[in-house]
């Protein structure tokens, strides 16, 4: 495969890039000399495992943490929400799961354009442009911002198109337009979240995240249910929290803790910017696509004739993946940062083997998880309701509920390898392939045409999942992990000047001794 000219796998950013995406494998490109030497024996496996293993939970452990706590911040707003009232819970949540639920994913997406860009740079010592990255996007995603604030405007009438009821609708859509602070907190957010991340700065977004986490819990006790503030109260905390994260995570990065990475504001961050807005494009597409599909189940489940039962039964397996998720995504920005990094530093082998590490660990937390629920089968969906239909559908599609989170806990995995390379374009085309014209109708067909109900809907589905993941091992099979070394140093010159080879080794020393 080295000789071999190998597929376009990258977004075309323009003719220029197109140029050097399209020369044949054999480029010019001597790999750095730290990269890891090639592996002969048994013994070497397990010695580079345990230090790539060391490496990737290092990193992996606080982005658990702060997704968790990021993710919970919605979640406790929706708990307390519950003791104001029944409207609203059902506005909160409304608002959280289809208004912010949607936004949030086309802004993450957005912001996910920087774990190629700064993760690259920051491997080839090209410090000086992640500040200028950062910037370009915020640029972007305020602009992005601007207009997702129309359906925060208009959410009560979306809402009412879509078929919710009047009293829910307008209260979300009230709601909705209090929580436009929010959605340019976003816009702030992701930037500084990747930029930190390339730098492996995960530990600092962790502490951040927590103590606004805790603060939320405070507050929301506080402004809702003491002082009777209820959804005014919701929508203060909830925005004062991430605009709180926004202010943490901004301070630290002014602070001189980030070195060079950080050198003030810079004209530079209004260059280069339709390439730039190409590339967020395609990683908003690319993370959406996933996002969204396991969303439609429920949407898919709620035309069934037992549509109640299918529904909460549903929930309750999609709540306990999304949780088992977490772990998964830890290890998508992980692999994320250890192979842009590595890619950019000139080592080849080591992010090719970064990524061995990633997918087995994750394999293996995914078949503990699911060991445990296939033990606990006829227990734990009484955690979760009472309704003995419920109980019995949960239990028949725990087996389901198992092979998924195995499937999910490599696909996530394999994602952020995709984005740390700086496939985000092939990957949403296959996304759009798998899912949304194999995936979606096949689910449908069992579902419906063949009767099968919300098992079948979800066998199609999660079908589609494994086919996009067998499409994604394939391509990682055929790459050239040297010519794709070269491309990032290549982009890396285009967008940021020439790579200084001292700071290169000054930052891969500093990387060893991690």
């Amino acid at each position: 495969m080295e000789g071999a000219e190998q597929p376009l796998l990258f977004p075309r950013l323009d003719g220029e890039e197109e140029q050097l995406l399209s020369r044949p494998s054999n480029i010019t490109f001597t790999p750095g000399t730290d990269d890891i030497p090639p592996i002969n024996s048994v013994r070497d496996f397990f010695r580079e495992y345990l230090i790539e293993s060391k490496k990737l939970w290092f990193l992996a452990g606080p982005a658990i943490f702060t997704s968790v706590c990021q993710y919970s911040l919605g979640a406790i707003t929706q708990v307390f929400s519950g003791q104001v009232g029944t409207l609203a819970l059902a506005a909160v949540s409304v608002e959280n799961s289809v208004v912010a639920g949607f936004c949030f994913g086309v802004m993450l997406g957005m912001g996910s354009a920087l774990e190629t860009l700064c993760g690259q740079a920051y491997g080839a010592g090209q410090l000086d442009m992640l500040g200028v990255y950062m910037q370009r996007s915020w640029v972007i995603l305020t602009a992005t911002a601007l207009m997702l604030s129309l359906l925060y405007i208009f959410a009560g009438q979306l809402l009412r198109v879509i078929g919710q009821t009047e009293s829910i609708a307008e209260a979300a859509g009230i709601f909705a337009i209090w929580m436009i602070p929010q959605l340019f907190a976003y816009a702030f957010n992701f930037p500084m979240a990747k930029f930190l991340q390339a730098q492996s700065k995960m530990m600092a977004m962790a502490v951040i995240s927590g103590v606004a986490f805790v603060l939320h819990c405070l507050f929301s006790w506080l402004l809702m249910l003491k002082l009777g503030w209820g959804l005014v109260g919701a929508a203060i905390v909830l925005n004062a929290s991430w605009i709180a994260i926004d202010v943490g995570q901004f301070l630290y990065i002014i602070s001189g803790t980030c070195g060079q990475a950080w050198t003030g504001f810079s004209w530079k961050a209004f260059q280069h910017l339709w390439g730039f807005v190409r590339l967020s494009f395609a990683s908003a597409i690319m993370l959406c696509l996933e996002v969204w599909y396991f969303m439609a189940l429920i949407l898919f489940a709620g035309y069934l004739k037992n549509a109640d039962i299918s529904v909460d039964a549903l929930s309750i397996c999609l709540n306990i993946l999304g949780w088992t998720i977490m772990v998964a995504f830890g290890m998508n920005a992980a692999i994320s940062v250890r192979v842009s990094n590595e890619l950019g530093a000139g080592h080849p082998r080591t992010a090719k083997f970064s990524l061995l590490v990633a997918v087995t660990s994750s394999f293996m937390v995914g078949v503990i998880v699911s060991l445990m629920l296939i033990i606990f089968r006829d227990d734990y969906p009484r955690l979760f309701s009472n309704d003995s239909q419920v109980q019995e559908m949960v239990i028949d599609l725990t087996p389901l509920l198992a092979l998924c989170i195995i499937i999910n806990n490599i696909q996530p995995v394999l994602s952020g390898m995709a984005v740390g390379a700086g496939w985000q374009t092939a990957v949403a085309y296959v996304n759009i392939a798998c899912y949304y014209i194999f995936g979606v109708p096949l689910g449908l067909t069992l579902g419906f045409a063949l009767n099968l109900g919300v098992k079948g809907i979800w066998c199609g589905m999660l079908t589609g999942t494994v086919v996009q993941t067998c499409v994604l091992v394939g391509m990682i099979y055929r790459t050239n992990w040297t010519k794709e070394a070269s491309i990032a140093e290549e982009r890396i010159k285009k967008w940021g000047g020439e790579i200084h080879s001292g700071e290169k080794n000054m930052l891969q020393d500093n990387n060893n001794n991690s």
